[in-house]
C-alpha cells in the first residue's frame, strides 16, 4: 500500500514547537482511513454496510520528535487479523531525513449496528479476504490456516 504523508501542521505543536505526543495517534488514525479508502472500503463503506470498528487499544514508541513544517512518511500494515480482530502496525519516518519518529499499533475489533461483533467472513466476505491478503502479505496467513481447519473438521 502506498505511503500516507502529514505535514506538521503550527497547531500540533507545544510552547517548545515540537509536536505534541498525542497528535501522533491521530496521523495513525489518518493512515489508517488513507488505507481502507485504498482498498475500497472507506469507514463509508463500512457503516453502509452495517460495520463499525471501535479502536480497543494504541500503544506508542516514540522514537524521535517532530517540529512544524516536517513532513512524515506513515507505513501501515496489518499485523495480525484473526477473523474478529485486527491489529494494525505503524511506522512514522521523517520524510527528508528517514529517521524514524514512532512505532506503533492499533487493536480494533468489527461489531454491528447493535454492538454485538460481527463475523466478517458471513457479513463482509470481500473486506475479510483483503484484510486476511494484507495479513499474509506480512506474514501472518490466519484465513489459510481456518481454510486449512475447516477443510479438516468438513471434510470440504
Amino acid at each position: 500500500m502506498d505511503l500516507y504523508r502529514h505535514k506538521v501542521q503550527y497547531y500540533e505543536t507545544d510552547r517548545m514547537g515540537i509536536t505534541h505526543h498525542s497528535n501522533y495517534i491521530r496521523w495513525m488514525e489518518e493512515a489508517r482511513l488513507n488505507l481502507l479508502d485504498q482498498i475500497g472500503w472507506g469507514y463509508e463503506k463500512l457503516e453502509a454496510e452495517g460495520i463499525i470498528s471501535p479502536v480497543l487499544a494504541v500503544n506508542c514508541r516514540y522514537k524521535h520528535s517532530t517540529t512544524y513544517g516536517d513532513a512524515v512518511d506513515i507505513r501501515v500494515r496489518v499485523q495480525t487479523f484473526n477473523g474478529v480482530r485486527l491489529t494494525i502496525g505503524y511506522e512514522i519516518k521523517n520524510a527528508a531525513t528517514g529517521e524514524p519518529v514512532l512505532e506503533g499499533t492499533t487493536e480494533h475489533c468489527f461489531l454491528g449496528k447493535d454492538m454485538r461483533p460481527v463475523r466478517l467472513k458471513k457479513t463482509a466476505p470481500e473486506f475479510y479476504r483483503k484484510l486476511c491478503d494484507m495479513a499474509a502479505a506480512d506474514g501472518e496467513d490466519f484465513c489459510a490456516a481456518q481454510s486449512v481447519a475447516h477443510s479438516q473438521i468438513t471434510g470440504e
